[in-house]
């Protein structure tokens, strides 16, 4: 099986760890190891509907306070088993291979989009401030985006902490066409508005593209869709925008939808090639799981 290859370990993304109501630990495909995830909006709310998602939003969030005092005792405890190796010998990771036990970074991710916390920048400050204390060296900071609100002033100033901090974002962009858009990712915003949105961020610093593709009422996306996805790409790098990597991938985890499923290896190996060969940008390949 190709090396991002999903196993059973990349399957489950709870959002709740024990006791804990905003910091939880994964293993992530992506990461490539020991993530501990930042979940700003355990109320489920989110300023996308996106027809992949794989929270479950039936069910209703514990939230919609985010206490940064627990938020920085749970990020302590949690960040200082892991330092210690405790937190890897935990049940929940006992099927671990050793090449995925490192701790690799510290993610604003969870049940909705972490850059509408009305005080993100104060978060990812207080964040970064544990990591400086607590974490080894080469530890990044990631924020996982759908880059609708990259434009704020607040989640501007957070941007600069994370720049400071090893910060990477990761930003989203799953489509080339207004429709295609509006049809995945179901928002008030535009396909236009996140374009420029990555575009004044990437000139700033280098970010992350993320798009996940999937099998749409058993179709996988069109060629036309495609190019105009990777006409995208291109408008960002001729704005200035630097574009250090794509991740390009698809559901490892049920989806809330069932006209979505994974596409087979090959499909995504086929368009990490394509993003390749029309805008020369680093293309990684992530795989996903069939489910019933």
């Amino acid at each position: 099986m190709p090396p991002g290859s999903p196993s059973q370990i990349f399957t489950r993304h709870d959002r709740i760890f024990e006791r804990n109501r905003f910091v939880y630990p994964v293993i992530s495909r992506r990461s490539g190891g020991l993530s501990i995830g930042i979940n700003l909006n355990p109320d489920k709310i989110c300023n996308f509907g996106c027809i992949y998602c794989q929270v479950d939003r039936k069910l209703p969030g514990s939230t919609r306070f985010v206490d940064l005092e627990q938020l920085r005792r749970e990020l302590e405890e949690l960040l200082q088993a892991a330092v210690r190796g405790d937190l890897i010998r935990h049940p929940l990771f006992a099927n671990v291979p050793p090449g995925q036990q490192r701790l690799k970074d510290l993610a604003f991710s969870g049940d909705g989009e972490p850059t509408s916390h009305r005080n993100f920048d104060e978060v990812v400050a207080a964040c970064a401030e544990i990591k400086r204390l607590l974490a080894p060296e080469g530890v990044k900071m990631v924020l996982i985006t759908n880059a609708s609100l990259l434009d704020r002033p607040h989640v501007v100033r957070a941007l600069e902490i994370l720049d400071r901090h090893q910060g990477e974002i990761w930003a989203k962009l799953d489509a080339g066409t207004e429709a295609y858009f509006r049809r995945v990712n179901q928002s008030r915003f535009t396909l236009q508005r996140i374009v420029d949105n990555l575009a004044q961020t990437a000139q700033r610093r280098p970010i992350v593209i993320q798009s996940l593709f999937f099998r749409l009422e058993g179709e996988p996306p069109g060629p036309a869709e495609l190019e105009a996805y990777c006409d995208r790409l291109q408008t960002i790098l001729a704005a200035g925008g630097q574009l250090k990597a794509v991740q390009v991938y698809t559901v490892a985890r049920p989806p809330a939808e069932p006209m979505v499923g994974a596409l087979r290896d090959r499909e995504v190996d086929a368009i990490a090639a394509r993003v390749r060969q029309c805008t020369g940008i680093p293309t990684v390949a992530y795989y996903g799981c069939e489910f019933p």
